[in-house]
């Protein structure tokens, strides 16, 4: 099978079972398919909490450029597979900027895994400036105080939460439209933010 017909038939997220399945080959033929692929550069591979190896396959991963989704799987137990992929190319984006780009997806699941940034996240001033750019302030002070709940981060600066915090008047906004929290009421009446999850939804963190 050359390089082409693998690319196209394993383009996206797999494991050796569903390449096995996809391919209609024998494991140890799987294992050799991938390992050529991963040889020309098409491969990134990842391990999940039991061991598992899983491989994004992406003729993006041979051009280069960094994903906003491969950083949050660095530093998140909990893992992103999707086949949107919003790679950049010439630097790659800061913590700060990846977290704004989490919040702006609106995606449960992204939301959650980008909680993990605020254990490094250290320069609030940037991310003061990218959330007030992207009108999304409150939202990650929410996120914030929701983090700190389940991890070790890193302090908020004051100013942050000084200009952050709602003012009098402010009526309530939606981190995901319709998804209220029942577990943290009183971080969205703090923020005047209403979050998608509850306590269960952060299992993976503790």
């Amino acid at each position: 099978m050359d390089k082409g017909e693998l690319l196209h038939k394993l383009a996206g997220v797999q494991t050796i079972e569903t390449a096995m399945d996809i391919l209609s080959v024998r494991k140890k033929m799987a294992i050799y398919y991938l390992h050529r692929l991963r040889k020309e550069g098409y491969v990134k591979t990842r391990r999940q909490r039991n061991n598992r190896r899983v491989y994004t396959i992406s003729l993006d991963n041979k051009l280069g450029g960094a994903s906003y989704y491969d950083i949050i799987n660095q530093h998140s137990p909990i893992k992103i597979s999707t086949a949107a992929i919003h790679r950049i190319y010439g630097k790659e984006p800061c913590l700060e900027e990846t977290l704004v780009f989490a919040v702006k997806t609106k995606s449960l699941r992204t939301i959650l895994a980008s909680l993990a940034l605020f254990k490094q996240i250290s320069n609030w001033a940037i991310l003061h400036k990218l959330a007030r750019e992207n009108h999304i302030e409150r939202q990650v002070g929410a996120l914030y105080d929701v983090a700190r709940k389940v991890m070790k981060v890193r302090r908020m600066a004051k100013k942050f939460r000084g200009s952050a915090l709602p003012k009098k008047g402010y009526a309530f906004a939606y981190l995901i439209p319709g998804l209220k929290s029942k577990d943290f009421m009183d971080i969205e009446n703090t923020w005047k933010i209403h979050l998608p999850f509850n306590k269960k939804d952060l299992e993976e963190y503790l």
